[in-house]
Formats: C-alpha cells, structure tokens, sequence
C-alpha cells in the first residue's frame, strides 16, 4: 500500500515522523506504521501521495 507514497509522516506519541518509501528500510518503516497485533496502526488517512498514520493533533492541525 505504501510502496507507492511519495512520502509517509507517522505520529510517534508526541514526535512526527517523516519517511521517504523509496530509500528507507522497509522492515523500519512496517514496524513503525503497525501496531502490538500487526495491524495498520489508526487513524490512517491518504492525502495525494502522501500516508498519514497514527494520531498527532499537530499533525492533523498541519493538513488545513
């Protein structure tokens, strides 16, 4: 699903993450976008090329 995004931004409690798909590690960019139980972590919104995961008040309030 991701593969093809332009770029990934990942809530990580109170820090934004941003990934590049294309030259970060794939086993760091799953581990950091899924949850305990494997599963996309929520909210995940798609936004042009760009995938949003995880939940940051900043980062949605970056969006408008």
């Amino acid at each position: 699903m991701i593969a093809g995004a332009k770029k990934v931004v990942v809530a990580s409690g109170k820090k934004i993450l941003e990934f590049d798909p294309a030259t970060t590690d794939k086993e760091d960019l799953i581990k950091k976008i899924t949850g305990r139980t494997g599963n996309l972590r929520a909210p995940a919104l798609k936004r042009g090329d760009v995938y949003y995961i995880g939940f940051n008040v900043e980062m949605y309030e970056n969006l408008k």
